[in-house]
């Protein structure tokens, strides 16, 4: 099936998608990798505000390109999305509905994502430049002195991607390779 998106991600929006369907998503969404991903963890654990809601939010895995003149955004193609596992239960408990990334996760980060009702959408490596063109607009509003780790806002239209982990539990990767 193939499922037109529009940020923010309630679980109304979500709770039908399968794994294996295909995601044109659209809206804002916040680019954050390993680095940014530890500061969440450190504010949460020390009581401090968030730089960005959680609630129905989208996270991609990405430290984009620089922007070369003339275009929207530099290449943005997703991380290994494994090195943010650590990081997950406190921002899904704060209502981080998404994340976006490449490859399998943890089954504990699996296992999280049913409980508090996310999904993981991935986008295949290599497509970086596709991606790019599908993005609309970014620029770095937090943590600006990770560099490429910053969180970056990104507004996106039809950005396409795959559900790996559905509400129920499902695993795309689960018919390739058993889990880590």
């Amino acid at each position: 099936m193939i499922y037109k998106l529009e940020t923010p991600l309630s679980v109304e929006k979500i709770k039908n998608i399968r794994t294996g369907d295909e995601i044109l998503l659209s809206g804002e969404i916040y680019g954050a990798r390993d680095a940014a991903h530890k500061r969440f963890a450190e504010a949460i654990k020390n009581n401090k505000e968030l730089p960005i809601s959680m609630e129905d939010a989208v996270i991609f895995y990405v430290g984009p390109s620089p922007t070369p003149p003339g275009k929207k955004s530099g290449s943005a193609g997703p991380t290994t999305s494994a090195r943010m596992d650590i990081f997950m239960e406190p921002l899904l408990k704060k209502g981080l509905r998404a994340t976006i990334g490449k490859g399998d996760r943890s089954i504990k980060a699996k296992e999280l994502m049913k409980k508090y009702g996310a999904v993981y959408f991935i986008a295949p490596g290599g497509i970086s430049a596709l991606l790019a063109s599908k993005i609309t607009e970014i620029e770095p509003i937090a943590y600006k002195d990770l560099g490429p780790e910053a969180v970056f806002r990104i507004k996106i239209k039809d950005f396409p991607l795959f559900a790996a982990y559905d509400f129920c539990g499902n695993d795309i990767f689960a018919q390739v390779r058993p889990p880590l």
